[in-house]
C-alpha cells in the first residue's frame, strides 16, 4: 500500500474541500452528466422538482395490450431507474421519494412512468452542481426528521415512510420506502415512519460509537415528527385497542 494523497474522486463521488471555510462537500456532477448523456437528456430543460403535488402513479398506467407493450419495448426504463437509485443512495436524498415511486413499476413500466423518470433527470440537469455539504461543528448532535403520506399507493393503499438524519449540518442517512402494512389512519402511518427512523437511530448511535472518532452519543437522539397524535401515542403507555403490530412498534420506539 502507498499513500497517494487526499482522495478527490471515489466510486463516482467527487470530494470537495474548502479548508478556509471548513466545509467538506460530496458531489456526483460527473455521474449525473453521464446519466444525462446515456439517456439522451444532455440538452434537456431543467425541472423545478423531481415530483410535484398531483403526480400520481399506479398499475393502471402500465401497458395493457400488445401495442402498448411494443411501444415500451426499447425504452431503457429499468436502466434509468437503476442509475438514479445509485445517485439517490450516495448523495441525493432529495430524489429518494421520486425514485422509490418509479422503482415500483420496473417489471412493467408505462409511458407515464417513463415521463416521470425523465422529469427526475430534468431536475438533476438543473441541480447537478448541488453538493451534500458538511461544516465544522463544536457540537455533533445527531437529529432525525420523519414523515409519511397516508394511503399514497393507489394500488395497495399502503403509505410511504421517509426519514433523514442530520449531522454536522449535513445529511448522513435517509430513506423513503413503502410500508409493509396497510395503515388505517394518518397517525398509524406516521407512527410506523417513526418506528423505521428509530431503528436507524439506534444503528447510527452504535456505529458512531464504534468509529471512535467522536464521543459516544450519550443523550437520547432527537427525532422530529410533524404529527401531534403520533408523538402523544409514543409517550402514552396505555394499550387501548391497538393491534399487535402497533404494540410491537410502540415498544421499540
Amino acid at each position: 500500500m502507498k499513500d497517494i494523497g487526499e482522495a478527490s474522486y471515489v466510486i463516482g463521488i467527487e470530494i470537495h474541500r474548502d479548508r478556509s471555510r471548513k466545509i467538506l462537500g460530496l458531489s456526483q456532477k460527473a455521474y449525473i452528466n453521464k446519466i444525462l448523456e446515456r439517456f439522451n437528456m444532455r440538452n434537456c430543460s431543467a425541472s423545478v422538482a423531481p415530483i410535484v403535488k398531483g403526480d400520481k402513479f399506479s398499475l393502471s398506467q402500465c401497458p395493457k395490450n400488445s401495442l402498448e407493450l411494443e411501444s415500451m419495448k426499447n425504452i431503457p426504463y429499468a436502466s434509468a431507474v437503476g442509475s438514479l437509485v445509485y445517485l439517490e443512495v450516495c448523495t441525493r436524498p432529495d430524489i429518494a421519494f421520486a425514485v422509490g415511486m418509479l422503482g415500483r413499476y420496473q417489471s412493467n413500466p408505462g409511458v407515464e412512468h417513463w415521463t416521470a423518470a425523465k422529469k427526475v433527470m430534468r431536475y438533476l440537469q438543473g441541480t447537478k452542481d448541488y453538493m451534500l455539504t458538511f461544516r465544522e461543528s463544536d457540537h455533533l448532535d445527531l437529529i432525525g426528521y420523519t414523515d409519511a403520506d397516508f394511503a399514497g399507493c393507489l394500488d395497495s393503499r399502503k403509505s410511504t415512510s421517509g426519514y433523514i438524519f442530520m449531522l454536522a449540518n449535513g445529511a448522513v442517512a435517509w430513506k423513503s420506502t413503502k410500508q409493509t402494512l396497510t395503515a388505517s389512519s394518518t397517525m398509524e402511518a406516521e407512527f410506523v415512519a417513526c418506528y423505521e427512523a428509530t431503528k436507524q437511530a439506534l444503528w447510527l448511535k452504535n456505529f458512531s460509537s464504534g468509529l471512535r472518532v467522536m464521543d459516544t452519543v450519550p443523550k437520547p437522539i432527537k427525532i422530529h415528527c410533524d404529527n401531534a397524535t403520533a408523538v402523544f401515542f409514543s409517550k402514552n403507555n396505555k394499550s387501548g385497542s391497538r393491534s399487535k403490530h402497533i404494540d410491537i412498534k410502540y415498544l421499540v420506539v
